[in-house]
């Protein structure tokens, strides 16, 4: 078979393939026959409200020299670390904005940390393809730099998520551009199951964010640049149980609704998006209307204790707190005095779910209060 028979039958198998993924998209709308939103409409459910003093920035965290990139919370809700352009962590003491470490990096190029359950260790990633572990006991070398403990290398693209399982110091699951995602066991500093690369129900494309559930650790989900989010059990490697379908652009994060039974997704489409993990289907989309020429990209969502709000950064600055059940904005945290001054590129919420912290180009991490009436919701 010659070559150009070759490329036609390629372009030929393409557009069916194009064509099948239309109808199939056409026979979901048919199956949709309502969303979230309309469903709460019908029952007569009114959005959540916010007064001036219910969400503010109380805090801000400011350190970094360079663009930060991502940040997480301890457990017991008083410590974040944060990772930035400038090649550092650094743990913050979120009641007094103290800086109780400042970890210098052995690459400086760092996407992603993540804290231990325990609160013990950090782990971070980046271009470098390692996930690297620190120990925050340890003792800082004669240059007062703190040790790396443990290196987990095996990635052949660079490492753009980590999160450790839940409960388990032990164990965690790293994202890459190496279009897989890896469970790692810390203690070997091996891998234990490999999701994706050459089995072909993983990912075709960067995978960019991961998400543990709270109720299953045994699974997590997946958000790539192929445009889908892929739900994952660590038992079962050689395939996805479910691929979802919807964006229209990368999946620059994923985060599981508190319930375990559903999950959130923000894209570069300018769209978050529900899942339910049961049924595979769409529950609703949340999409502000903007300019076409400029509509910005999802970076980093998070969900309410109660699952009632979504809280999603944008590529523009914009924090919009999302109503979940009527899909309605209650409130831009962009827009109130004291907000970041570029991008929004990482956020996260306290494990009590009293305080969001928002990370962002402008190199400083904001904390919000929730206060007045609305303490948590």
């Amino acid at each position: 078979m010659s070559v150009s028979e070759l490329k036609e039958r390629h372009a030929a198998a393409i557009e069916t393939v194009n064509n099948l993924r239309e109808r199939l998209k056409q026979k979901r709308q048919q199956l949709l026959d309502v969303d979230v939103a309309g469903y709460a409409r019908s029952q007569g459910r009114t959005p959540v409200s916010f007064g001036p003093t219910d969400l503010v920035c109380c805090r801000t965290l400011q350190g970094h020299t360079g663009k930060v990139y991502s940040l997480d919370w301890t457990s017991e809700r008083n410590r974040i670390v944060s990772a930035s352009q400038d090649g550092r962590l650094i743990v913050w003491n979120a009641l007094t904005s103290q800086k109780t470490h400042a970890i210098k990096l052995p690459c400086a190029w760092v996407m992603t940390c993540a804290f231990s359950p325990s609160g013990q260790s950090v782990a971070c990633g980046g271009l470098d393809s390692v996930c690297s572990i620190f120990n925050l006991n340890s003792p800082t070398d004669k240059d007062g730099n703190l040790p790396v403990s443990r290196m987990l290398s095996g990635h052949k693209g660079y490492v753009s998520c980590c999160q450790y399982v839940p409960d388990e110091d032990t164990h965690l699951i790293t994202s890459s551009g190496d279009q897989t995602c890896v469970l790692w066991d810390i203690t070997t500093g091996l891998r234990t199951s490999v999701f994706g690369g050459e089995f072909q129900s993983g990912h075709t494309a960067d995978v960019l964010s991961v998400s543990i559930s709270g109720s299953n650790s045994r699974m997590f989900v997946s958000g790539s640049c192929d445009s889908t989010a892929r739900l994952w059990d660590t038992r079962v490697a050689s395939r996805a149980v479910h691929t979802f379908h919807g964006h229209e652009g990368d999946v620059n994060t994923v985060k599981f609704f508190p319930d375990g039974n559903r999950f959130g997704t923000g894209s570069d489409d300018g769209t978050c998006r529900l899942f339910d993990i049961r049924t595979g289907h769409q529950l609703q989309v949340y999409y502000q209307q903007h300019d076409e020429n400029e509509i910005p990209h999802v970076t980093s969502i998070a969900f309410s204790i109660s699952g009632r709000l979504l809280f999603a950064g944008y590529s523009n600055g914009h924090c919009y707190v999302w109503d979940t059940l009527l899909a309605k904005v209650v409130l831009n945290l962009g827009s109130l005095h004291n907000s970041h001054e570029n991008r929004i590129s990482c956020l996260g919420l306290s494990a009590d779910g009293s305080a969001l912290c928002t990370g962002s180009w402008d190199t400083n991490l904001k904390i919000w209060a929730f206060g007045g009436h609305r303490r948590v919701l």
